[in-house]
């Protein structure tokens, strides 16, 4: 996965507009391409933001990249579990 940029949106738990709110921020300040970034449950959630924002209020972004993959993530009590992770990348 990617490092961290000022053009990355990481979904979470809010609801899924203001991840949209945030992509088409992104795009007003002069992005011209945008990550949403999500792992385990929340990839459904980017999968949404990314096509509300380019059938809805950006037409002409398109999907330039979807990469997948897996991290390994420390629990408290020592355990790793693996988790999966999504990036989409949205290009104007």
């Amino acid at each position: 996965m990617a490092k961290i940029t000022d053009n990355m949106v990481y979904i979470g738990k809010k609801p899924t507009m203001a991840y949209v709110l945030a992509v088409i921020t992104q795009f007003g300040s002069g992005q011209n391409d945008v990550i949403i970034r999500a792992r385990g449950k929340s990839i459904s959630k980017a999968v949404d933001v990314a096509e509300i924002v380019k059938n809805k209020f950006v037409k002409d972004a398109k999907v330039a990249q979807i990469n997948i993959g897996t991290e390994e993530i420390e629990l408290e009590s020592k355990d790793k579990i693996n988790v999966s992770t999504m990036e989409i990348l949205l290009k104007r």
